[in-house]
């Protein structure tokens, strides 16, 4: 098959809208559901990510897209029972690598995966399937699926659901084209390979960076390969734990990927763990509470006439000074930029995060003020000299 024929482009407005290729077959296969032009961005790039993830760390791979960039990414490294519990899937009893994986890369950032496009770096399983199934989400891409796998996401949005198989030898052209207002842009496609080797440039008076630290610093940098910039990616434990993407300002970045990840660890808290939901409600209406339940606006949900519809007690105030004893506790999560650091308040504001591991190309008319800034605390900083801007 040479072309797709969409629903319609980015917007119901926007038609006729297709895929199609100038040479050769289609690599995809649609297995179930009518993917559209937005999906179809977000299952390529995903597809990219995840690929890319299990070839570097030989562990399979799954990406959380929203939007054209991903809300969260991992690797399938066995969950923690408080990992079990903060990602809704401690009913589920053991799960394979690949679920573990998607649970993780949804559970990073629940309210940004809401809707969400998944990628699988190999072929689905029922376990993965399962956890999709109950998730409020657009489509999946992987490899291929077990007739288990495909029975149980056939019947998901009353047999809607949007299933694409595509193909893993699949070698696109080495040249890319866009078109924008009439005018075709061509460059060369970002074949760039990025493993160990990336970070063998320290540049801090700390040069120790653990294995397990150089498996998330990998997992940081290839998902900002694919995340719209200017972006910042902080990882922990196999996954992505918060990421800033498509801010003007890098500071900006840092300090949004900064807030998502204090929320991930947040959510790890007693007195989220110790919440008391009224039975019935929904795992979205449980993280979107959960969610303004630890920021500023936690009167929204502590409200008379408000908390009863959703807790079964009131619960206490989570205080500033309670919530900033708690951050304390996250430590050694790494941070990736795809670009250099302008300033040192970047490392200032990584620190608070927990930070404790950079990688970023450099080459910024301030890198000694970062270098120095990193070295205040005792961070371990490695220059990959490239940068991975992505549009």
């Amino acid at each position: 098959m040479k072309e797709l024929e969409l629903k319609y482009g980015c917007n119901p407005n926007q038609k006729p809208s297709r895929i199609f290729m100038n040479e050769g077959e289609l690599p995809v296969t649609v297995l179930n559901g009518k993917p559209g032009y937005i999906n179809f961005l977000d299952a390529f790039n995903g597809w990219q990510l995840v690929k890319e993830l299990k070839e570097a760390t030989g562990l399979c791979a799954a990406t959380s897209f929203k939007h054209v960039s991903p809300a969260g990414a991992a690797v399938g490294l066995p969950l923690t029972e408080i990992e079990r519990k903060i990602y809704w899937v401690d009913d589920c009893g053991e799960l394979s690598p690949l679920a573990s994986a998607y649970a993780r890369a949804r559970g990073a950032d629940r309210m940004s995966s809401f809707g969400d496009f998944i990628s699988l770096s190999d072929v689905c399983d029922a376990d993965t399937a399962k956890l999709i199934k109950r998730e409020v989400s657009d489509g999946v891409i992987a490899p291929g699926y077990t007739q288990e796998a495909l029975d149980i996401l056939s019947q998901k949005k009353n047999g809607n659901y949007n299933v694409i198989q595509i193909d893993p030898d699949y070698v696109p052209n080495p040249i890319e084209h866009k078109e924008v207002f009439g005018v075709v842009f061509e460059q060369g496609r970002n074949e760039l390979k990025i493993d160990r080797d990336f970070l063998s440039n320290v540049v801090t008076e700390n040069k120790e960076i653990p294995d397990s630290a150089k498996i998330d610093l990998i997992i940081a940098l290839i998902t900002l390969k694919y995340t719209q910039s200017n972006s910042v990616c902080y990882a922990k434990g196999g996954q992505a734990i918060g990421i800033g993407a498509g801010q003007q300002s890098r500071i900006h970045c840092t300090r949004l990927a900064g807030q998502k990840a204090d929320n991930w660890y947040l959510r790890q808290s007693p007195q989220v763990q110790n919440l008391q939901f009224v039975d019935g409600l929904s795992r979205a209406n449980r993280d979107n509470a959960i969610d303004v339940y630890i920021g500023d606006e936690y009167e929204d949900v502590l409200r008379e006439g408000e908390w009863q519809k959703i807790f079964k007690e009131k619960p206490p105030v989570f205080t500033r000074e309670e919530k900033k004893a708690w951050l304390a506790g996250n430590t050694d999560v790494a941070l990736g930029s795809d670009a250099f650091f302008p300033f040192g308040d970047n490392i200032e504001r990584a620190r608070k995060s927990g930070v404790k591991y950079i990688a970023e190309p450099g080459g910024s008319i301030r890198d000694d003020n970062v270098i120095e800034t990193a070295d205040k605390y005792d961070m371990v900083m490695a220059f990959t000299g490239l940068r991975l801007f992505h549009h």
